[in-house]
């Protein structure tokens, strides 16, 4: 019998979110992979931290550790909405870490995905032009993650305008 010192690879899903309609449909697709890789799944949300916004503000802005707490909390819900809502699609929910990192969004989430098996995002849906203009963190992602990215567009566009 071989013993091996180096340790087992753990499949991982990375998967980025900020609240955004997008976001949410990139986390209910990394879930679904995730359940079926039979993967760990870790949901990242990225913010930027108050000494990073200019001008300083007369009104003292909160700390990380409150900005910490009340995104941790907001990104819990939604894994639990989502988890929820997912319900009997599959047969074992994922081991579901949530990681709140201050910084550059792109680069965060590349780290985060320096050992994963896939790495998703949401799109915004802002155009090609529009994306190009204002950089995008999918585009980060896609340039500089070490494995697989995949850009999920949010399921429930807005409804187009009635025709004549």
């Amino acid at each position: 019998m071989r013993t091996s010192t180096v340790e087992e690879h753990c499949p991982t899903v990375v998967v980025g979110v900020d609240g955004s309609p997008g976001s949410r449909a990139a986390l209910v697709d990394a879930m679904r992979s995730a359940a079926r890789r039979g993967a760990r799944l870790v949901v990242v949300a990225v913010y930027v931290p108050p000494e990073w916004r200019l001008p300083a503000l007369p009104t003292p802005l909160p700390s990380r550790a409150e900005i910490e707490g009340s995104l941790r909390e907001a990104v819990c819900e939604m894994v639990t909405d989502v988890a929820y809502e997912l319900g009997g699609e599959h047969v074992a929910r994922p081991e579901i870490e949530v990681a709140v990192e201050p910084g550059d969004a792109a680069e965060v989430l590349v780290a985060a995905a320096r050992d994963a098996d896939e790495l998703v995002v949401g799109h915004r849906g802002r155009g090609a032009v529009a994306s190009a203009l204002l950089g995008s963190v999918g585009w980060g992602c896609v340039l500089h993650a070490p494995c697989p990215v995949r850009v999920v567009a949010d399921c429930h566009p807005a409804s187009a305008p009635p025709g004549p």
